[in-house]
């Protein structure tokens, strides 16, 4: 939900500011309204030094140390020393790889001393290098010309021509011999270790940089919080604004109350675009990621993050489809938390859900569970595969998505209600009595809870009601005919959209499909080379194709089933609910 947001504004002497924020940084309850960023060039030297710091941080990161490599201790400034440690390091790896690929060519034409090469054209004798393909080299050469092959393998030969040549393939000759070369790349490893040695020492210091870099983010966080400051009464005076949950007021009186300033707090409106800060419990608190990448909503709004949390698991357990699926993406989560950080419990929390739908679909690794025989007293709890002649998974799917539109239009209703008043949102009122009235009422008469006669009485009542809603009432204060202009018009956009709506729920179904085929067919191609299993290379293949296999099939499921389910909610329920995200995070000034 919404949290309630206290407005204070703070009327202070000029010079004061700095104090009151710096107290109020250390509270770190107060949403300073300013700027996310550099302003001038005081805020951007500080943007600067923070990049340099998350540079710095990262190229220690990406340096690989052999393991048993000496940590050599670093004093003075980590900032300066590591930014050279890194260049170093850098060219150093680019320098040893460039001479170990020269190296590489050298060896091929073994040994030689250059100063012969060169006094030998100063007597008038060239000495030229070639490369050709065997097919290229012709033997009778070897009689005409001053030839001697160095060296040859399958890609081709290499040898000198000394005096006339005019044959094919010359290359540049070699500036040094393998010797030179093998010394050079001797000595810059040497170098080379001792640079790794002080990039380990300087490793040991990330997080001394980590808190280099939380300390200027809280620098320039109160530079630009101060920066917000509006000056008045000839620059005598500045006022600042800052919101804050009302659970909070409490501690944020006493503090502004300690600061000896004058300040006003009222609730917060709308209209003052106050920051949106949610109250959730910790499972919602987990999906509150997805709500954020849509954005928040309008301070008069709703928080979908409810919603989201229970929609967006079933269809991401329903796209997953795989009970053995489900348990790998438990145990991932278990097993790289530390990885994952504040994802983890999210992707423990989806694997349970895939785990369960999974199993109710009788589905592990793609196989039909529901043939086994220790679930056959349980094999009533099974989604049947067929419900009124279609396909069970396909109708469930469709089921879901109905219920998902129609709580949709019921928010939109309470919301619009809320927002407007009763008499302000009969037309909203009346589209959500005839859509989900009638799914209401239609879902009692094929349970058969009541009969076909009364049943048409209801429907009757709703499309009457509901009418004078859509067509007439729609905007009490509008010109009737102008209503049930836009009463058709509405009416057009829902029968062609709703149909739409319901149609994309579908996927859910496709995909859950998809791959459980695909994985189907690893598991059967699998048993076709494992044959009656006699033979244990046979064994060794079936066992990495289907661990290949189902590795493929799970990595594209989840991502279908993070995109897909995201769609769903994203479109389908932000549209018909009327979700709008015009809001802003709350984020409190803090260290």
């Amino acid at each position: 939900m919404i949290e309630k947001m206290t407005k204070y504004s703070m009327i202070l002497l000029k010079g004061q500011q700095e104090s009151l924020l710096e107290g109020l940084q250390e509270l770190g309850l107060v949403d300073i309204t300013r700027s996310t960023k550099a302003l001038d060039d005081t805020s951007q030297k500080i943007v600067t030094e923070i990049e340099l710091i998350k540079g710095l941080i990262q190229g220690l990161q990406k340096a690989r140390i052999p393991e048993g490599t000496q940590p050599e201790h670093i004093d003075g400034d980590i900032v300066h020393l590591a930014g050279g440690m890194i260049m170093r390091y850098a060219d150093d790896t680019e320098a040893i790889q460039s001479l170990r690929k020269e190296l590489e060519t050298r060896r091929i034409w073994g040994s030689f001393d250059p100063d012969i090469l060169r006094k030998l054209s100063e007597a008038g004798v060239s000495v030229n290098f070639h490369k050709l393909s065997k097919k290229q080299f012709k033997p009778e050469w070897n009689e005409e010309y001053a030839i001697s092959v160095i060296n040859q393998d399958k890609t081709g030969i290499w040898f000198v021509v000394a005096g006339e040549d005019p044959l094919p393939g010359k290359i540049p000759a070699p500036e040094t011999d393998a010797r030179q070369l093998e010394q050079d790349l001797q000595e810059k490893e040497q170098h080379f270790q001792k640079v790794l040695g002080r990039i380990a020492g300087a490793k040991e210091r990330i997080p001394e940089l980590e808190q280099k870099k939380a300390d200027l983010c809280s620098k320039l966080d109160l530079y630009l919080a101060g920066a917000a400051a509006v000056p008045a009464a000839e620059n005598s005076i500045v006022t600042l604004v800052g919101y804050a949950p009302v659970e909070d007021d409490a501690a944020i009186c006493a503090a502004l109350d300690a600061s000896d300033i004058f300040y006003l707090k009222e609730d917060a409106v709308l209209e003052d675009d106050p920051p949106i800060s949610f109250r959730n419990n910790k499972f919602v608190k987990m999906f509150e990621l997805l709500t954020d990448m849509y954005g928040r909503p309008a301070y008069n709004g709703f928080d979908p993050t409810p919603f989201i949390a229970v929609f967006f698991m079933l269809f991401f357990a329903f796209c997953m489809g795989d009970a053995g699926y489900g348990l790998l993406l438990v145990a991932i989560g278990l097993g790289l938390k530390k990885t994952l950080g504040d994802i983890s419990p999210l992707v423990v929390t989806l694997g349970v859900a895939t785990t369960v739908i999974g199993f109710l679909f009788h589905t592990f690794f793609s196989i039909d569970i529901a043939q086994w025989q220790i679930f056959e007293p349980i094999k009533g709890i099974f989604l049947p595969s067929k419900i009124a002649g279609y396909d069970g998974t396909m109708v469930l799917s469709l089921v879901v998505g109905i219920v998902h539109i129609c709580i949709a239009m019921v928010v939109k209703t309470c919301v619009a209600t809320r927002q407007k008043g009763f008499l302000g949102s009969l037309g909203t009122w009346g589209w959500t009595l005839l859509i989900v009235g009638g799914v209401i009422v239609g879902a009692f008469a094929l349970l058969g809870v009541i009969d076909k006669s009364l049943t048409k009485i209801i429907i009757i009542v709703l499309g009457i009601v509901s009418a004078l809603g859509i067509f007439l009432l729609n905007d009490i204060h509008r010109n009737p005919l102008l209503n049930i202009g836009s009463g058709l018009w509405d009416t057009y956009n829902a029968i062609t959209g709703l149909l739409g709506d319901v149609l994309s729920y579908l996927r859910l179904y496709a995909l859950g499909l998809a791959g459980m085929m695909l994985g189907s067919s690893f598991n059967t191609i699998g048993l076709t080379l494992l044959g009656d299993g006699s033979s244990p290379v046979m064994w060794v293949f079936f066992i990495l194709l289907v661990i290949v296999g189902h590795t493929l099939n799970i990595a594209m499921a989840a991502l279908g089933a993070f995109v897909h389910p995201l769609r769903l909610n994203f479109l389908e329920f932000f549209k018909n609910s009327g979700y709008e995200a015009t809001g802003r995070n709350f984020n409190p000034l803090k260290k």
